[in-house]
């Protein structure tokens, strides 16, 4: 496993809209992004801030279960 690169939340939100994921609303510092598959649906909340702590954007991979190679450097 490499080391995850420093994003903001609107970097993580183009890794995860290439994806499928979609936006589907904003209050206050924190986007949420969904993505419909089947019978399931995937939610992700992301802070929109310009530095997400290496904690919450391994906490947003494993929710999302995108590859955390899109995320490394």
């Amino acid at each position: 496993m490499g080391k995850l690169r420093v994003l903001s939340g609107r970097d993580v939100c183009k890794i995860l809209e290439a994806d499928g994921f979609v936006a589907i609303r904003q209050r206050g510092s924190h986007i949420v992004m969904q993505k419909r598959s089947g019978d399931t649906t995937t939610t992700v909340p992301v802070p929109d801030h310009p530095e997400l702590k290496a904690g919450t954007l391994s906490s947003i991979v494993r929710q999302s279960g995108v590859a955390r190679t899109l995320f490394e450097s």
